[in-house]
Parts: structure tokens; C-alpha cells; sequence
């Protein structure tokens, strides 16, 4: 979901014009689509992850 995400916003659409056309595919909300706070923090925790790769791979030296 979070590469369309990001594939569709490269384009010019919002997430809120996103959201709809996503499903979720597991678990007690199968089949509905994700609130569009949950797709904010999933690119939040992507950006981060581009941001600092180090905190994600569990390599951090401190």
C-alpha cells in the first residue's frame, strides 16, 4: 500500500484521493480502507526510515 502511496503523490494526488482505492488486506479491518491518519503514519515512518536507516536495521552505535 505504501509504495502506491507514494507512486500516486509522485503524481499530484492527495491522500485523501488515495485513501479510497486502498484496501487492507489482513486482520479486523480487511477489506476496508485505511484512515488517512493511518496512511500519514505510514509515510512519516517511511520518511524516517529513509531519514535515518541506521535506527531501522537495528546497526545504531550508542
Amino acid at each position: 500500500m505504501l509504495h502506491t502511496v507514494l507512486r500516486r503523490g509522485v503524481l499530484g494526488e492527495s491522500v485523501e484521493q488515495i485513501q479510497s482505492d486502498l484496501i487492507i488486506p489482513t486482520g479486523k479491518r480487511k477489506g476496508n480502507s485505511p484512515s488517512v491518519a493511518s496512511i500519514y503514519r505510514a509515510l512519516a515512518e517511511h520518511e524516517k526510515a529513509q531519514a535515518y536507516p541506521e535506527a531501522v536495521d537495528g546497526t545504531a552505535e550508542g
